[in-house]
């Protein structure tokens, strides 16, 4: 016998529409602020760093899909940082979960990113590495 799965609906009010700066600008360490949109399955971010901004090593369940729009990120990819690689305006980088990875923003610069699921210590505040 089939069986049918029932799909969900919804109706066009559920679309939900966002302009990057209407949301606010969350402070983080150094000259880092972030931006922030969630859905119940993923989540995109504006992730703004000055020149020599750093984000130390972490790792995450979450796949990341980072691309840059503006400047340079350096990241160090691997347990001991085994791979090395400089991502620049135009170009993506895609982190598969728990890769423990680290950036050094070469430039001011502007990065997407995009997490599937969202990242939940990034909305209940836990998220220390990148805290002040």
């Amino acid at each position: 016998m089939n069986t049918v799965k029932e799909i969900e609906t919804f109706d066009a009010a559920s679309a939900k529409h966002y302009r990057w700066n209407d949301l606010p600008a969350e402070p983080m360490k150094g000259g880092i602020t972030r931006r922030l949109i969630t859905s119940e399955r993923m989540m995109i971010a504006h992730v703004y760093l000055k020149k020599g901004d750093d984000v130390p090593y972490h790792s995450h369940e979450n796949e990341q899909i980072t691309y840059l729009l503006e400047g340079a990120l350096h990241f160090w990819l691997g347990e001991k940082g085994e791979r090395e690689l400089t991502v620049r305006a135009g170009e993506v980088l895609v982190i598969p979960s728990y890769l423990p990875h680290r950036a050094l923003a070469m430039e001011d610069t502007l990065d997407v990113d995009v997490f599937n699921p969202p990242r939940q210590d990034w909305l209940n505040g836990t998220d220390a590495y990148l805290r002040r």
